[in-house]
């Protein structure tokens, strides 16, 4: 299934707009796996999705924060609870959770914000100095070893390794973009796909272990440029700080044409 079917499975879910919504019997196929839990991206995305059917057209997203309570399996069912906490006159606050078996899986609250006029202006003036890929660089797809969320998705890397390589390095940049273009880049795309590359650690190990992020916040800039389906965004992510089995990650997102787009966080556990 195509993200635009996931997330479009969200939508037929829900009919009316109202306080407290839930959307039941979602399911997502094993093709968006990633280990022994359905990939986060995908389910973040969707979490936002139902919030988002919630809250008026004219408030965007500010930030997207995300707690990876549990394991998600795929081709079981779940559901998503949204509630929107408060919604004033220039913001809206709420929030999503995904239930499965009874078990809170996954958790998130979104600020979304009006926007107004203002006489403060700060313009970002860091930029990466990355020339746009030709074609996809990254892990190929080996069978029962490569995740099999990563075949939505091409990855180019540009500086660091790949996972387990035993690197001295732990940053990460690249390039990323859907392997097949959605029909538009939405906020829940972007969410999707910057969760993409794996944590930036992992290549610092010699032999494989599972790593699992904890907690994931996503602040988007406005306003930005209309992205095209097929555009490539840029990715450059740093560890901050790793010890006692927990890694504390940031990156920087940019779009095709070299605008800061989004600031992402993420708390990783490392169970080697």
């Amino acid at each position: 299934m195509h993200i635009d079917q996931l997330l479009q499975q969200v939508s037929a879910h829900i009919a009316n707009k109202q306080q407290a919504i839930s959307c039941d019997g979602l399911r997502v196929p094993k093709e968006w796996s990633q280990g022994r839990t359905l990939f986060g991206g995908i389910s973040a995305a969707m979490a936002y999705a139902a919030v988002k059917q919630q809250v008026a057209d004219d408030r965007v997203m500010r930030s997207f924060s995300c707690n990876f309570v549990g394991p998600i399996e795929v081709d079981m069912p779940f559901s998503i609870e949204v509630d929107v906490l408060r919604q004033g006159k220039n913001a809206t606050q709420a929030y999503a959770k995904i239930i499965q078996d009874d078990k809170v899986a996954l958790l998130c609250q979104v600020s979304f914000g009006v926007a107004r006029s203002s006489k403060v202006a700060v313009m970002n003036h860091e930029h990466h100095a990355m020339e746009l890929p030709q074609k996809a660089k990254f892990i190929p797809q080996i069978p029962k070893i490569t995740p099999k969320f990563l075949r939505h998705f091409d990855l180019s890397i540009e500086q660091g390794s790949m996972p387990f390589a035993g690197s001295k390095l732990s940053d990460i940049h690249g390039w990323m973009r859907f392997k097949e273009a959605p029909q538009q880049i939405t906020d829940a795309h972007l969410i999707c796909l910057i969760d993409s590359w794996p944590p930036t650690v992992l290549q610092m190990l010699r032999w494989p272990a599972p790593a699992s992020t904890m907690s994931w916040n996503v602040e988007f800039l406005h306003p930005h440029k209309t992205f095209s389906p097929s555009d490539w965004f840029a990715y450059q992510a740093k560890t901050r700080q790793a010890a006692d089995g927990y890694a504390h990650t940031e990156a920087n997102i940019w779009d095709q044409q070299g605008q800061l787009i989004a600031l992402s966080r993420q708390t990783v556990g490392i169970f080697d």
